[in-house]
């Protein structure tokens, strides 16, 4: 055993920087969230040399001249004074060891300039050694890093290659524009921009600039304010029958800051639940205003990771605005100023709600394994089904309009709709189904038919149980059930709207969706029930009833997708098909 010794300050840093600076990306994040901390309104980022070089340059406050040196010592903040700043933290950095770790770790040029200042310095860092002289430049800050762990050859050994690197970048830096909108960026890759927005402040303007037009156009604003707690979510959420196939567009934002927070992410994955297929996901960007002493963000290095004060308050907050968005419902846009402390003392009766707001879930978050519960009831995102519609703000339907132009079918199954600015093709089944489900969920009351005559049902011992422990849930909607023996049952009733359905189809169906999973069991019987009750496919059917299909369809509140997933509606714009025809409009 060797004799304990003191480490040099320089390996210190670098044992410090591996917790700090993981990657290029790392180095890009640090440098570029103090560029924002500083006021900047363009922040020009470039990446050479494999990932290696970084240069990012802003127009922010700069640095003095008096702190330049300081700036690179460890734990050295402008960010944060006291220990009770620590839960009040309303800055992106704030642990003064982001530039410290980088300089242990590679070569590093800084040239900066406050407005105070007729000239700028010009630091230079290798090997946690610092050095600067005057120089002439704008006001703002140029960081120039070379050889990013020059001095680590195991670390550099387990990067990834450069276009992984440069991917992680990306992604960054799509989130800080997303997060900062009113900041201008522009990401270059040798040279060559590959990202640039125009910091105008406005959201659907950034998403166009860092994505496409298309996901512009396939997404619904999200904007709730609690004024008492001094919260708002904002931002946009994708239609249901817009999905991406992995959680990779799940953007969430707390206070401008990139998180990965599984209460924001459940809060997400329930409130598409019905409304989109297995193994789908919506795109979502949404940033979670909240006073910096309810949330702490000290609890990583990375500071992804957050804790709450009030965790359920927050999963029914951040859910319910995503329904309201889904539902056609937004707030008007006002002022609001989460930090300010006077807010708390205004009177309850000057928020504005949805002129009908039911009650909410009740939620518990066991946070010995992270686990939450609606409605007593576990959930697991995207793998159990659990009805928490309820939450929903019922908003007034749209206005349906005077008369629907019903062009006719198409083989027997889907619905052509001539409307002012295009062809639109709807489902018949699916439409008709996205209605009565909602019409089931509202109704307190389900008309029932009485069978006189009903099949013997065989089920297995499993199955036996599992409707005997749930028959008031089949009560529930209208159906009842009278077992002749353990496995051996009869329908005595069911819902009106299945009074032509075989009822061992109603029950096959049912059991089958459950599959062993018991959990949202009310929710599969609305599903089937909703889906019996529609008009199938293949049907034929006048004018006058495909004119009611799509008529009760305007009024629903989540037009999109059926409760299984399905879009019901495509739309072909009139203008495309003028083009895809060459004729003139």
């Amino acid at each position: 055993m060797a004799r304990i010794k003191q480490l040099s300050a320089h390996l210190i840093n670098q044992i410090a920087a591996g917790e700090v600076i993981e990657r290029p990306a790392s180095v890009v994040k640090e440098l570029t969230e103090n560029s924002i901390d500083a006021g900047a309104t363009k922040i020009s980022i470039e990446i050479t040399n494999e990932c290696r070089d970084i240069r990012i340059a802003d127009n922010g406050s700069g640095i003095h001249p008096d702190d330049i040196i300081l700036a690179f010592s460890k734990h050295a903040t402008s960010k944060i004074s006291t220990s009770e700043d620590l839960f009040a933290i309303d800055t992106l950095g704030f642990r003064g060891e982001a530039l410290s770790s980088i300089i242990s770790v590679a070569k590093l040029t800084c040239t900066t300039r406050t407005k105070d200042f007729e000239t700028g310095m010009k630091v230079k860092c290798e090997n946690s050694e610092v050095s600067k002289a005057e120089t002439g430049c704008a006001v703002g800050t140029i960081m120039d890093v070379k050889d990013l762990f020059y001095n680590i050859p195991v670390r550099l050994k387990f990067l990834k290659n450069p276009n992984t690197e440069f991917s992680n970048i990306q992604e960054l830096v799509q989130n800080l524009a997303l997060s900062h909108p009113a900041v201008a960026f522009e990401l270059k890759k040798n040279g060559k921009t590959v990202l640039k927005t125009t910091g105008q402040n406005n959201l659907l303007q950034c998403i166009k600039e860092v994505f496409s037009q298309e996901v512009a156009d396939n997404l619904k604003e999200v904007l709730k304010t609690d004024e008492l707690s001094c919260l708002k979510l904002s931002g946009f959420v994708s239609k249901p029958d817009y999905t991406r196939s992995s959680k990779k567009n799940y953007h969430l934002f707390i206070n401008g800051r990139t998180v990965k927070c599984p209460v924001f992410q459940r809060a997400v994955d329930i409130a598409y639940k019905s409304l989109i297929a297995s193994g789908k996901y919506p795109f979502v960007i949404l940033n979670l205003e909240i006073p910096a002493s309810d949330v702490d963000v000290n609890v990583h290095p990375t500071k992804k990771e957050v804790r709450y004060k009030n965790t359920n308050q927050i999963f029914n907050f951040i859910h319910t605005g995503i329904l309201a968005g889904l539902s056609n419902y937004t707030e008007v846009p006002r002022e609001f100023t989460p930090a300010a402390e006077n807010i708390r003392q205004i009177s309850a009766d000057v928020i504005q709600f949805p002129k009908s707001v039911p009650s909410t879930p009740d939620v518990f978050i066991d946070r010995n394994n992270d686990t939450i519960y609606v409605n007593e009831e576990k959930v697991q995102p995207q793998t159990q089904d659990i009805s928490v519609q309820k939450a929903m703000f019922t908003a007034p339907p749209p206005t349906p309009e005077p008369e629907e132009n019903i062009i006719g079918q198409y083989k027997n199954t889907y619905i052509l709709v001539e409307k002012e600015d295009g062809l639109e093709i709807v489902d018949q089944h699916i439409a008709e189904e996205r209605y009565i489900y909602e019409k089931l969920k509202k109704d307190k009351e389900i008309v029932s038919q009485l069978l006189f005559v009903s099949d013997v049902l065989e089920v297995s011992a499993s199955e036996s149980e599992l409707i005997k422990e749930n028959i008031e849930k089949f009560e529930k909607f209208g159906y009842g059930i009278e077992f002749l023996k353990d496995n051996e049952l009869i329908f005595k009733k069911v819902p009106q709207l299945l009074a032509k359905v075989n009822p061992k189809e109603i029950l096959s169906d049912i059991l089958e969706n459950i599959d062993g999973d018991i959990d949202g069991l009310e929710e599969k019987i609305l599903r089937t029930t909703a889906c019996k009750a529609s008009v199938k496919a293949g049907q034929k059917l006048s004018t006058w009833q495909m004119s009611e299909i799509i008529k009760k369809w305007r009024t629903t509140e989540l037009p999109y997708t059926c409760p299984h997933g399905r879009p019901i509606c495509k739309f072909f714009p009139h203008k495309e098909l003028v083009a895809f025809f060459q004729r003139q409009q």
